[in-house]
């Protein structure tokens, strides 16, 4: 991929799903070099420059003598890696790299083009610096998380090579590199920026996208199997509240839905004694559009901050330098918190439906999806899975931007707590997986006792990808299997093919 050129979502994607070879533009490197020759020639005019000749935070008015600014540079690194807890994954870890070279080619934050080279050299190498998750506020950017992927330039720090962690140095080597010395801001300019919480909520993103194709696919099959109607998805009726997810929504309902043998058995009003859905069946567009209406905004937030400078201070067109507040990820934590809720949401009218199917009052179909209820249980339990997995969500969905804890003795008194509040996408989105795998296998289930009715084109070959990958349920057997089976099967993307690039 091109660094230099605006980054966009399908780019931001490849990153996220697999290594990229990286090219720097002439354009890119001519602002990285002016960039880092105004910074030098401020430093040899003696000037103040805050984070280039002064300490940081509270002790922005500390003078630091110029022998000792290398060593600034280099303690700030150090200083700021108060990293915690588990390792980022090396998805992550690769998309924030991306992040923050696109961000330094920029030209705006004062680094030679020498140390963006080596940031390149570790993406093309597959070498993934080890960053502790916790411990960023999103204030001055994500100061711990970043201070860890710098530690890994000075040979400081370790790295993932081929699933393996190893020292730094011996991963620079690998990579046929050595240390660098960090020159005039370049420890700033790498500890300052929204890189890590930025690339935290992209992945919340493309995995919230996979999941939000696959509940889809689960309500139209569950609509069917509980042969309920496809009228409330009519596109008049979207029309004029003209909500344009809540639109969408339907027309992929209808869409996969067109053809099923299963709708016209029952067209008739009142021909299985229901004048109504349930709104976990009828109100889908209206649910489920307004979740793809959030993930689009938050998407096109996260979009515009991937190619943001958000490092500080800045290098303007006219060559002053100048402090301002970029790093503050306010604008990532509430991307961050509207796809929490709209994961939240996607799980919770799935899980509803799935209640639906397994009771044989509201269904019609065999008491919890099984012949011989009583001596077999059938999805008894996996519902409850379900309740227990959307409960889990509703606690994380709580909105993370909304928290503060001054930082830094109160200079940095108002944080955005993105870091953490992207974080947590990541676990919702799996959880939100596996309330969808479940309401497949419920729904798959339903269709075979529909037999011989055939459901529409699409959803019998999402069916028969349930079938090819779990038999049945014809009577208790061991359950947790299946359910990972096609969880794994949502978080691949498996059903993004059926309901186009929505998001």
């Amino acid at each position: 991929m091109r660094i230099g050129e605006p980054l966009t979502l399908a780019s931001l994607r490849s990153v996220y799903e697999a290594p990229q070879k990286l090219e720097l533009t002439l354009e890119a490197y001519a602002k990285i070099d002016r960039g880092a020759k105004i910074i030098a020639d401020h430093v040899a005019s003696g000037a103040t420059i805050y984070g280039v000749n002064t300490g940081f935070g509270l002790l922005a008015n500390t003078e630091i003598a110029p022998s000792e600014l290398e060593n600034l540079q280099r303690n700030l690194v150090l200083s700021h890696a108060c990293g915690v807890g588990p390792a980022l994954d090396d998805d992550v870890v690769r998309l924030a790299l991306v992040l923050k070279i696109a961000s330094l080619a920029r030209g705006a934050s004062g680094v030679r083009r020498e140390t963006v080279a080596v940031l390149a050299r570790l993406v093309e190498a597959e070498i993934c610096p080890v960053i502790p998750a916790k411990g960023s506020v999103g204030a001055s950017g994500d100061l711990a998380p970043l201070a860890h992927l710098a530690g890994v330039l000075l040979g400081i720090g370790s790295a993932k090579v081929d699933g393996r962690v190893v020292p730094a140095t011996v991963a620079l080597h690998q990579a046929g590199l050595k240390p660098i010395v960090l020159g005039p801001k370049e420890g700033l300019a790498l500890l300052n920026g929204t890189q890590v919480s930025t690339a935290l909520g992209l992945a919340g993103l493309f995995e919230a996208e996979k999941v939000f194709a696959a509940a889809i696919v689960a309500g139209a099959m569950s609509t069917d199997a509980f042969m309920g109607s496809d009228t409330p998805f009519d596109a008049r009726i979207h029309a004029l509240r003209g909500q344009p997810g809540q639109i969408a929504a339907a027309a992929m309902l209808r869409t996969l839905m067109q053809g099923s043998q299963i709708r016209e058995s029952h067209r008739a009003p009142g021909d299985d004694g229901r004048v109504q859905d349930p709104y976990s069946f009828r109100c889908q567009p209206q649910v489920m559009g307004a979740a793809l209406d959030l993930m689009r905004a938050s998407a096109k937030t996260l979009e515009i901050e991937a190619t943001g400078v958000t490092d500080n201070p800045l290098i303007l067109d006219d060559g002053s330098v100048v402090s301002g507040g970029n790093f503050h990820a306010e604008p990532v934590a509430m991307a961050a918190d509207q796809l929490a809720i709209a994961l939240c949401e996607i799980g919770n009218i799935s899980e509803r439906r799935t209640a639906i199917l397994v009771d044989p009052k509201m269904s019609g179909l065999p008491a919890f999806l099984v012949k011989e209820s009583g001596l077999n249980s059938g999805f008894m339990i996996a519902q409850v899975t379900a309740a227990a997995l959307v409960a889990e969500n509703r606690l994380m969905a709580h909105p993370a931007s909304v928290d503060t804890v001054p930082t830094s003795a109160g200079q940095e008194d108002h944080v955005s707590m993105a870091t953490h509040g992207a974080r947590r996408l990541l676990d919702m989105a799996e959880n939100a997986a596996g309330v969808v795998a479940i309401e497949l296998l419920a729904a798959a289930q339903g269709l075979d006792f529909r037999r011989p009715l055939k459901s529409s084109a699409p959803l019998e070959r999402a069916a028969q990808e349930i079938r090819a990958l779990v038999r049945p349920y014809e009577r208790d057997r061991y359950f947790a299997p299946d359910i990972e089976t096609i969880t794994r099967h949502v978080r691949i993307g498996a059903y993004r093919g059926l309901v186009g690039d929505a998001v």
